[in-house]
């Protein structure tokens, strides 16, 4: 038995949904920890893809459970929509359960949060637009309503809902000149989501741990990434969770002591969504490159990600903050047609050499990264199916970030398609053993 946390170890986008999606195969049980709809995650299974905002991956496994834990905030609106789309391409959600205390996203979050990020101007931050910082902060000023409140009291909800929009309207129209919200519409369609949605609502503290007192193995999933921690992120271009794997714990109900093994996934390079700096940014055709063969548009907004070398202070940062055991490189195919490739091994700050990753915004937008340049292997990976497979080039590169990083590479991803994928250790079930001997050669010891 092991119960093993999927952290995201740079800005999020990370491959987090296909890593999660092949280690569901191992699990039994299934956790999202954190985020709401802000999250994307893209699994792609026998040409067919799965778009997930807020059902956990393992949900494409048919005997694995799946939990929305207390630590989300829920949009219905589009979970019910995700629901319908799984059911029409044959997926079953009977196995899907909601955390009884998670809390709700109601519609004036969502026009708070887009009307808020459009006065902010030169200031905005990038959010998603999807209501998840203003759901946060009134569960923050305990003000917010929870999934439990309109499954156990649907009548008491009305007066506490007219109450809230009523409050609400006036922000909206004196602060943002926006129409104001009909009370009722909205109580009645949330009422009606609280019908479709009461046969999957659970004490999921309760559930998780009967988990861990039965020995089954669970796999925590959070969303976005270590630098878009809302403490140990990027700040303020952060998201308002904790996605480090430390939020884990308090998102799913669960004591620290259940925790057998973190799990860092890393793109092969570097991108970011939205504001703030970024040291290895690469403007021009190279940065074009990238974002095109890497598809690099967001799930959930659509929005084209900033790309750059591969970070190895942003590594080390995320190794640091979460405990990692191991890590997923993803995307490694992207490199294939480069003729070198870089990697920031450290930075320059006001002449000074600095390997750790800065706190602050305006150190951070004066790093200038210090790279140690690889060959590139200039032919295709995505057809590598093992260690061996691999050109050598491409098994030097790999080395060469475990090393800086000072953790095991445990998956490679070569694609988007679950067989895209060289697993060198199973994280659930194998040891922890590092990827390539002294020598960086691969470890031979085959596939699983």
């Amino acid at each position: 038995m092991a119960n093993v946390v999927v952290v995201g170890a740079q800005w999020g986008d990370e491959g987090k949904g296909k890593v999660t999606d092949l280690l569901s195969r191992s699990a039994d049980v299934v956790v999202r920890y954190q985020g709401g709809v802000n999250a994307g995650h893209t699994v792609v299974v026998n040409d067919t893809t799965f778009k997930l905002h807020l059902i956990p991956s393992g949900i494409l496994y048919p005997e694995t459970e799946c939990i929305i834990g207390s630590g989300t905030v829920i949009d219905p609106t589009v979970l019910i929509e995700e629901l319908d789309r799984l059911e029409s391409l044959n997926v079953s959600t009977e196995r899907l359960m909601i955390a009884q205390t998670a809390h709700v996203t109601m519609p004036y979050h969502r026009l708070i949060d887009q009307a808020a990020e459009e006065r902010r101007g030169e200031r905005k931050i990038g959010t998603t637009g999807r209501g998840i910082g203003p759901t946060y902060a009134d569960k923050s000023e305990r003000t917010s309503l929870r999934v439990v409140d309109f499954i156990d009291d649907p009548e008491g909800i009305r007066d506490k809902l007219t109450w809230t929009i009523n409050y609400k309207n006036v922000l909206l129209e004196k602060l943002y000149n926006l129409p104001p919200l009909d009370a009722n519409e909205v109580i009645e369609q949330y009422l009606e989501y609280a019908k479709r949605l009461r046969r999957h609502v659970v004490d999921s503290s309760l559930k998780i741990y009967e988990a861990v007192r039965t020995k089954r193995n669970i796999l925590f999933e959070g969303a976005q990434g270590t630098l878009l921690d809302l403490d140990h992120g990027t700040y303020p271009y952060v998201t308002s969770s904790n996605p480090v794997a430390g939020g884990a714990c308090v998102g799913a109900g669960v004591g620290p002591t259940t925790i057998d093994r973190v799990i860092g996934v890393a793109k092969a390079y570097t991108t970011r969504v939205g504001e703030g700096p970024f040291p290895t940014e690469l403007p021009g055709d190279l940065g074009e490159l990238l974002g095109d063969r890497g598809a690099e548009f967001g799930t959930t907004t659509g929005r084209r990600r900033r790309c750059g070398w591969f970070d190895a202070a942003i590594g080390r940062y995320a190794v640091r903050i979460n405990g990692l055991d191991c890590l997923a490189i993803t995307k490694l195919d992207v490199l294939d047609t480069l003729d070198e490739i870089k990697v920031c091994v450290a930075y320059e700050v006001d002449g000074q050499r600095q390997e750790h990753f800065p706190t602050s915004n305006r150190t951070l937008a004066r790093c200038k990264p210090i790279y140690e340049t690889l060959p590139g292997w200039k032919q295709s990976t995505e057809n590598c199916r093992t260690l061996e497979d691999l050109p050598d080039a491409a098994l030097d590169y790999l080395k060469f970030l475990a090393e800086l990083m000072k953790v095991p590479i445990a998956i490679i991803s070569l694609g988007a398609s679950r067989d895209q994928t060289i697993i060198v250790e199973d994280p659930i079930h194998g040891p922890k053993r590092a990827l390539l001997d002294a020598n960086g050669r691969p470890v031979k010891r085959g596939h699983h």
